[in-house]
């Protein structure tokens, strides 16, 4: 099931479903429940960094919250937002100068951190390839860029105003790094569209100097992933998402976030990009950091969530940390030695446009969740 042209709301929207349908029901056994909503967990998690630590009493967290049917997650990463501004001096396009707004389009996007090491391209670090060291040799100028949306989404699409005196030789390199790049992500991303038309000449442009630091820093920000780790195979230790870029009226900003399960690793992220932006003179801040989740490989629900789930589907569940930020480490931090483990349906491709829920493995996860909640009573 899935939405048309926008998120359908899966994550989580069917967890908050079957809390709810456990809360109206009047024949399913259960042992005293107490259901946990946050606000704002996609953006930024204020609603568990907020929580009350008296609110609780139980010592058990089943957190709903999880994207494959097969899986129950023990850690996840932990997370900060970058956030970077830079005022710029603009200028009257040359006389002669031709106008194209580029577009890039058709990417798969995603998570940017359950997804972030499936090698996906970054449209505003797709822009920047388009764009760098084009300024001096065909009088480039670039107007506005806009690209990316949600924090937590790899971006999918991205635009971009440039002027130039050399139209015809442009194009003619244009076409070139367009091709290149398809040919490089042919495989990953065969909807990816890349256009550039003529259009509407723009007031104002970058001036030269500062059009090559905003591009030298969009080129030199780390993207994607930075570690994996050294003691769970297969699993990211720490990435970085180039999430928002926009160019407009005389600013530059950006937002990207940062994920780690090791804070030093977050720290050290966290400065890899901001040494990029700080070496172009621009401002850096950061908030929402949220902490991580350790796994404990010796929690009394995992060692019953395990035995149920091959008792009730006949075979071992896929045990694992995900390189997200899930709200238990954050909840944790407030319900020291609070026992959590997080489960749910098959969710694909969170945070875009394709997102969708595997319907049979809806009705799996609430046939799980109803035998598990019986087996606690």
């Amino acid at each position: 099931m899935k939405a048309q042209g926008t998120t359908l709301g899966a994550d989580n929207g069917i967890g908050v479903a079957a809390i709810m349908t456990l809360l109206q029901s009047t024949d399913i056994p259960h042992p005293p429940l107490e259901a946990l909503f946050t606000i704002d967990e996609e953006t930024g998690m204020t609603g568990a960094e907020g929580l009350d630590a008296s609110l609780l009493s139980g010592h058990i967290m089943l957190n709903l919250d999880s994207e494959e049917d097969n899986e129950l997650t023990i850690g996840c990463a932990g997370g900060i937002n970058t956030f970077t501004k830079l005022h710029y001096h603009e200028e009257t396009p040359s006389n002669g100068s031709t106008a194209f707004a580029i577009s890039i389009k058709g990417l798969k996007g995603g998570h940017s951190g359950i997804e972030i090491h499936l090698g996906r391209a970054n449209a505003n670090k797709l822009m920047t390839r388009l764009l760098y060291r084009t300024g001096k040799t065909y009088e480039l100028r670039l107007a506005s860029f806009d690209g990316g949306s949600l924090r937590n989404a790899i971006p999918r699409e991205a635009v971009a105003i440039v002027t130039t005196t050399h139209a015809t030789d442009f194009l003619a390199e244009f076409e070139r790094r367009k091709n290149n790049i398809k040919a490089e992500f042919h495989s990953i991303e065969p909807d990816l569209v890349i256009d550039i038309k003529e259009t509407a000449m723009p007031g104002k442009v970058m001036t030269f100097s500062d059009q090559e630091k905003a591009l030298q820093a969009l080129y030199a920000v780390p993207n994607g992933v930075f570690r994996m780790s050294p003691d769970i195979p297969g699993l990211v230790e720490t990435s970085s998402s180039l999430a928002r870029v926009i160019i407009k009226d005389g600013e530059f900003t950006s937002q990207s976030l940062q994920r780690s399960s090791v804070e030093s690793g977050k720290e050290d992220i966290v400065n890899a990009v901001a040494a990029a932006f700080e070496a172009i003179g621009a401002e850096v801040s950061n908030d929402g950091s949220y902490p991580g989740w350790a796994p404990n490989p010796d929690s009394k629900v995992l060692r019953v969530m395990e035995g149920l789930y091959a008792d009730l589907f006949g075979e071992k569940p896929h045990v694992a940390a995900c390189h997200a930020g899930l709200e238990c480490g954050i909840i944790g931090k407030h319900y020291p030695g609070m026992d959590m483990i997080s489960f749910g349906p098959t969710i694909k491709h969170p945070h875009s446009p394709d997102e969708k829920v595997h319907i049979p493995s809806v009705e799996k996860f609430w046939r799980y969740l109803q035998a598990a909640l019986q087996r606690m009573n």
